[in-house]
């Protein structure tokens, strides 16, 4: 196989997975996997890719930034934060990730009193602080360029000291398969780790992630309680979530008028 057409392979495998390891590429094209990582650092430079440690990723599987997020949706994510939110009564402990459908809940729990809230979020934590009576504590970590969030290791190592009434998670990707994904190791071991620290354990997907697969798999996914969204699954993400025993919520968007 020539080199051009090594690499135009590589493109067409990365847009049907969205991302692929040095291994896989070294057992499907049957070249040499230095080979396979000189293509890979090639179609780098190009930008038509995104180089990893042992493989690669597709370049639109970089989540965008938090401001860019903000402007995609608004309407269902706050519909989706408006219904998530009467789930929550007064007094209750809760774990709220970050992302922008987060931000919209946070909002929508304002007139809640004496919450005691952990994030890893500085927009959540900022928008619940010093209101009504309500404890915030801001998890510890890495802070994450522009997303105002915390994330890593000593991230991960705050969540462990608390178990809550709630939690509410964010989604980056849903699909049949894998379900639930992320950006990033660190977001997606965080966001396990949450589902597994509350009794109650609450997904918020709006439609713009359905169909979607980002590169690392968010596990513990079969222990969420609610998953609450905007818009219609679809039949084939409606079947892989009807083996869960969580409850679907569907969020009715107001019109605009």
């Amino acid at each position: 196989m020539l080199a051009e057409q090594r690499r135009t392979a590589i493109l067409e495998i990365l847009g049907e997975k969205g991302a692929v390891t040095v291994n896989e590429l070294h057992r499907r094209l049957q070249v040499s996997r230095e080979t396979v990582r000189r293509d890979i650092t090639r179609l780098a430079t190009e930008q038509k890719l995104r180089k990893t440690h042992g493989g690669a990723l597709i370049m639109d599987h970089v989540e965008p930034a938090f401001a860019d997020r903000m402007e995609v949706n608004i309407a269902g994510k706050r519909a989706i934060g408006q219904k998530a939110a009467e789930l929550v009564p007064d007094g209750a402990s809760l774990v709220i990730d970050s992302g922008t459908t987060t931000l919209c809940l946070a909002e929508a729990l304002a007139p809640r009193r004496s919450l005691n809230v952990f994030t890893n979020d500085i927009h959540v934590a900022s928008c619940l602080a010093g209101r009504n009576d309500n404890g915030v504590i801001l998890f510890g970590g890495e802070l994450q360029g522009t997303e105002g969030a915390t994330l890593g290791r000593d991230t991960t190592a705050c969540l462990d000291n608390y178990f809550t009434d709630f939690c509410f998670v964010g989604a980056s990707a849903l699909n049949a398969d894998p379900m639930l994904s992320d950006f990033s190791r660190e977001a997606a071991e965080f966001r396990a780790q949450m589902i597994v620290h509350a009794r109650t354990s609450v997904l918020l997907a709006d439609h713009t992630k359905f169909n979607k697969r980002a590169p690392v798999r968010v596990e513990n996914l079969d222990q969420v309680t609610h998953i609450v969204t905007d818009g219609k699954l679809g039949s084939a993400l409606t079947k892989a979530l009807g083996r869960l025993s969580a409850e679907i919520i569907t969020a009715r968007v107001k019109d605009k008028t």
